[in-house]
């Protein structure tokens, strides 16, 4: 009897001892996370692969660009998504890391990381929201076709890779150039660009320019 007793208080303290183990190492492992979680990272949607977008630019008309007629006005943007919130304040939600938005939807703390500089920053006024293929370029390259209702789905479109938040002077610099103007500085997101560049195209049935192609093929050719 005595032989029983003791091996049944063996397992319970070797039982005991596992669930220590076992609690010290989720311990472990939530301070872990806690201080290795993930960085502030822009969330723009994955664009097509590389080899998906050498088939898009393929596809895609060559032409010169038109810009007879520009409006901005012409694309209604930053309408409103849900409830209070609008397309600006619903991808700066989206691209930032513990965002709180007030009553009105507006963010008012956060971090946000800039994919095109390598920039962070905790206030929404240091951010745009950039058109990754800009309103003039797409006017230039087709939308001047397209009826109000179309131009707005492009200028708020959440779907495709096309709008993303970075650094407000860095977007303002590149303007409405296209990749063979103008490149994001930190090199190593331009293929990611580049791949959403011409996603977005293909799915508008834009055009492009030849310098505009030659870039892109290039860019893509290394990716």
């Amino acid at each position: 009897m005595s032989r029983i007793r003791n091996a049944f208080t063996r397992r319970g303290l070797y039982a005991r001892r596992r669930l220590s183990v076992l609690a010290a190492a989720t311990g472990l492992l939530a301070l872990t996370g806690l201080f290795n979680g993930p960085a502030a990272q822009a969330a723009l949607p994955t664009p097509v692969s590389a080899a998906t977008a050498r088939t898009y630019l393929a596809s895609l008309t060559v032409a010169t660009e038109d810009r007879t007629g520009y409006n901005r006005d012409l694309f209604p943007h930053w309408i409103t998504q849900s409830g209070a919130c609008n397309t600006r304040e619903v991808v700066l939600k989206r691209d930032g890391t513990n965002v709180q938005q007030d009553s009105s939807c507006a963010a008012v703390s956060g971090t946000w990381y800039s994919v095109y500089d390598g920039a962070t920053w905790t206030a929404a006024s240091d951010l745009d929201i950039d058109h990754l293929v800009p309103l003039a370029e797409a006017w230039d390259s087709g939308a001047s076709r397209w009826t109000t209702a179309q131009r707005q789905a492009f200028a708020n479109d959440l779907t495709r890779p096309q709008l993303i938040a970075v650094t407000d002077n860095v977007n303002q610099a590149k303007g409405d150039k296209d990749p063979a103007e103008w490149l994001p500085p930190l090199t190593s997101y331009r293929c990611t660009y580049v791949r959403a560049w011409v996603q977005v195209k293909y799915y508008y049935n834009l055009s492009v320019d030849s310098a505009e192609k030659s870039t892109l093929s290039s860019i893509l050719n290394g990716c």
